[in-house]
């Protein structure tokens, strides 16, 4: 089973000029695109860079009411470098202000790479009543449209309206008598890219194309398309990459961005030591919580992590089970890279610490089994070009933190940036400038995604930026600040729509999650200690 890398938005039809028949034949490259639900390639190989396919669209909420706005396909160069290249689509979805306010319209930037605001939204379903809206979005689009015209944008190699690059293969069986092993997953994963590599050159797909820089440029191409002069960038994750690299190149666009989950050029390899300090915030809150106290050791749930690692370096384990899967008891043996703390629930870790390891076996055993996977390319395609500069690797593979959090956010991809054949960004890009786009950084204590620490690397370059604190908020804590705190909302959208900061909080709390508790008794006291 490969590592887990998380590392990880007036109706002009062809902006080249057109004619009424170009006009239609775009309405029909949109019907063709939603009837296939996936790859277009003659379809778009008939358009030119600049063209723009659009139509009336409705979404529905699940209350029953109507949503109208406007999808399209933006279509541009796979390889802004080559003359003659294929041109790709990408969707968007455009839903109009409820009355012109002279603001900016958002622009909406997904994270990932991977991700789709339009899938999410349920905006390409060819069938009216599947259109129904998740009530958060419905929420969003109702809040956003307020301030001025609201837009949607996927990513390029990741979107319904165009092609969506998808590698699917059969992970490898691995023995169950050994324990696992960072370089044997993260060999697996080179051979999985190359194998992705080859199947879509073979296809005609020209995988250097697919950067950040690329997705910046289709940023300023939507813009353009689209008739507006300035936009205001909201980029969540990847995202807030997206953004940065879009007011790196394109500065004079970008009129404010409000970003969350921060993650800066430098910055898509998370430090361990950041996110375990993020788990230990979080972990803090836990250890108060009357169902968990009995739990806890008298070393914490941090002491508890480091307590089992000692453990396992010291002699892996052979634990018994019965195979969910098959029935039949299995022994599967556990060693020190098989324990990977989970982020964002101590039980697990409390049920190990406590030697309870039947649903860590039944985990192992199951990440162990062959079976059918998919890698979205677009992910290590971008994210190997963007890649780290040297010092940064150098931080990243001497951190303190691995000896709690491993490499395995990072290894596999560090390990095939020469093989993905989209060309390194450089460091000149990679490192921060001084930026006066006015900037609304929101970020959560509890990230363990995109660490607060983020923040440090970029917050002194953006020189008209505010950053919001949100005590408890975790990777989503934008949507939580949205969802549940009106009086920073209405300071957040004002900003948008003015750029005005003189209500904005540097600190807001939200409630925190409510942990999962052991499904195990309670230990002795005597048990719980060190």
């Amino acid at each position: 089973m490969l590592p887990t890398s998380t590392n990880h938005h007036s109706l002009r039809i062809n902006s080249t000029g057109g004619n009424a028949l170009r006009r239609a034949a775009s309405l029909l490259v949109v019907a063709v695109c939603l009837s296939l639900g996936g790859t277009v390639l003659a379809a778009a190989g008939a358009r030119r860079a600049g063209d723009m396919a659009l139509q009336p669209w409705v979404l529905r909420t699940a209350a029953g009411a109507t949503i109208e706005c406007e999808l399209g396909t933006l279509y541009v160069p796979e390889n802004r470098g080559k003359p003659g290249s294929r041109i790709i689509g990408i969707g968007f979805l455009r839903v109009k202000a409820l009355q012109p306010t002279g603001a900016p319209p958002t622009f909406h930037l997904p994270g990932g790479p991977a991700n789709s605001y339009l899938m999410n939204l349920k905006a390409t379903k060819r069938e009216e009543s599947a259109r129904v809206v998740p009530a958060g979005y419905a929420d969003d689009i109702a809040l956003y449209r307020q301030s001025g015209d609201v837009i949607y944008f996927d990513q390029r190699g990741y979107s319904e309206l165009g092609d969506v690059l998808r590698y699917s293969y059969q992970t490898r069986e691995y023995p169950l008598d050994q324990p696992g092993a960072l370089a044997r997953e993260t060999q697996e994963f080179v051979e999985v890219s190359q194998a992705a590599i080859a199947e879509f050159e073979a296809k005609g797909v020209d995988l250097t194309g697919y950067t950040i820089k690329a997705c910046a440029a289709d940023v300023n191409d939507l813009r353009r398309a689209l008739g507006y002069d300035r936009v205001t960038l909201i980029g969540q994750s990847f995202g807030c990459q997206w953004s940065f690299a879009t007011m790196r190149l394109y500065p004079h666009i970008v009129a404010r961005a409000v970003l969350s989950g921060i993650e800066p050029l430098d910055l898509g390899y998370d430090m361990p030591s950041h996110v375990f300090a993020a788990m230990q915030r979080m972990w803090w809150t836990a250890e108060q919580e009357a169902g968990l106290k009995p739990y806890i050791p008298q070393i914490g749930i941090a002491g508890a992590v480091r307590d089992i690692i000692r453990r396992l370096e010291k002699s892996p384990l052979k634990v018994a089970v019965k195979d969910k899967t098959t029935g039949n008891t299995v022994e599967v043996t556990l060693g020190r890279e098989d324990f990977r703390p989970n982020p964002l629930e101590p039980a697990p870790i409390l049920a190990i610490y406590h030697g309870r390891y039947e649903a860590w076996a039944q985990s192992v055993i199951n990440r162990r089994r062959a079976h059918k996977t998919s890698l979205m390319i677009i992910g290590p395609l971008i994210d190997t070009s963007l890649a780290v500069t040297p010092l940064r690797r150098h931080l990243l593979r001497t951190d303190a933190g691995v000896e709690i959090m491993g490499q395995w956010n990072f290894d596999d991809y560090m390990a095939t940036e020469g093989i993905w054949p989209t060309v390194d960004v450089g460091d000149e890009f990679r490192q921060e400038v001084q930026n006066r786009t006015p900037v609304l950084f929101v970020q959560g204590t509890w990230d363990t995604s995109t660490p607060m620490e983020n923040l440090v690397q970029v917050t002194p370059h953006l020189v008209n930026s505010r950053t919001l604190i949100v005590t408890n908020g975790e990777h989503s804590a934008f949507s939580r600040v949205r969802r549940t705190l009106p009086q920073a909302t209405a300071a957040i959208m004002e900003f948008i729509r003015s750029g005005s900061t003189v209500n904005l909080p540097s600190r807001v709390t939200v409630a925190p999650r409510s942990f999962q508790v052991p499904t195990f008794p309670a230990p002795s006291a005597a048990a719980n200690q060190p």
